[in-house]
């Protein structure tokens, strides 16, 4: 318990995807120019066990050392604004989600390996080289739930009545990943608006809240810590934390990807605009890119989940071609995400004010 633990911790700084490469803190001052020096520098909130497979292979695979600076998401891309003036770092291993804030910051670039990538997870932008995803997940405890769960549509059993933690849509990105997921998964229409719309749709999402039996949960952790201990029958979770349990082997838990279909949330690489070393750079994206890079991701990588096709993965992990895939894009949801939460805050009013 006590290493499922440390995983875990480890994990909660991933919002993305051997020696220890060469780290700094956003505090520390970024590294001089070194176009020439065969040195890349990184900016990304990745986990460090993470970087601890893919620097030192990436590093071995082509002779580029690098240097690599972490934060929160958002720490990583206020730097990246302030020193567009004068950009220290070449690549930013970043949400995809963030990159498409403003473009401007980075330079267009597509990896070599772009057209073996589903047509889903291309490179439309021109400045996201998607390498990883996190999806949405329900989990359960086997040992109090006698059925079987495979979407969605299970969790409306009264059996499971005040037995599921999920959290607030509103606050917790976990809870709201969940959410889209739903209006996407179990609305009717032919585009996503529509479904996102729709009256079937919402009434999902309804009955779903009121089977909470008026409980919501204030943290992610305690999702999946409290379904594996008990306290709660089934959570509402994504698959990072939830692959820490399946590495360690726990027979009473289950993790399940919807049938209804899942939305990953993606994980790119991307390269700074007027960067120090653009070469060594586009070389890393490249690498990260290709099955070898892919397939490193997938075997040895905790809680990442490669994009590529045929990309090895662990045998706890599931490859992106066996998921019912929803395609949206990350536009799509900047653009709807408000509108969604103005919907859902009127309807969690009436169900638990």
């Amino acid at each position: 318990m006590k290493k499922l633990t440390t995983l875990l911790l480890g994990m909660l700084l991933v919002l993305a995807g051997c020696g220890s490469p060469t780290e700094k803190t956003p505090e520390t001052n970024a590294p001089d120019d070194h176009a020439d020096s065969g040195t890349i520098t990184i900016y990304t909130p990745t986990a460090q066990d993470n970087l601890d497979v893919m620097i030192p292979a990436f590093e071995e695979a082509t002779g580029i050392k690098v240097e690599v600076i972490r934060g929160s998401s958002g720490e990583v891309y206020s730097r990246i604004q302030a020193e567009a003036e004068n950009p220290k770092a070449d690549v930013a291993w970043i949400p995809t989600s963030t990159v498409l804030l403003d473009t401007s910051y980075f330079e267009a670039y597509t990896s070599a390996y772009d057209d073996q990538y589903d047509e889903t997870f291309r490179n439309t932008s021109g400045f996201t080289t998607q390498i990883g995803y996190n999806a949405p997940v329900i989990i359960y405890n086997t040992n109090l739930v006698d059925f079987e769960i495979n979407g969605y549509a299970d969790l409306l059993n009264p059996e499971l009545k005040g037995k599921i933690a999920m959290g607030n849509a509103a606050s917790s990105s976990s809870a709201y990943n969940h959410l889209e997921n739903m209006l996407l998964a179990m609305g009717t229409g032919t585009t996503n608006d529509e479904k996102a719309a729709s009256k079937e749709a919402w009434d999902f999402v309804r009955a779903f809240y009121e089977n909470l039996d008026g409980k919501i949960v204030d943290s992610s952790s305690v999702t999946y810590e409290g379904v594996l201990s008990g306290e709660y029958a089934v959570g509402m979770t994504w698959d990072t934390p939830a692959q820490a349990y399946m590495a360690e082997g726990i027979d009473n838990l289950k993790v399940v990807y919807m049938d209804e279909g899942v939305i990953p949330g993606t994980s790119s690489v991307s390269l700074i605009k007027n960067g120090p070393n653009p070469e060594g750079a586009k070389k890393f994206i490249d690498w990260f890119a290709s099955p070898e890079g892919q397939s490193v991701y997938g075997m040895d990588c905790l809680g990442a989940n490669p994009i590529l096709p045929g990309a090895k993965v662990a045998d706890y992990k599931l490859g992106i071609k066996d998921l019912n895939v929803i395609p949206r894009t990350t536009e799509w949801q900047a653009e709807n995400k408000e509108k969604i939460l103005d919907l859902y805050e009127d309807m969690y009013l009436e169900i638990f004010e």
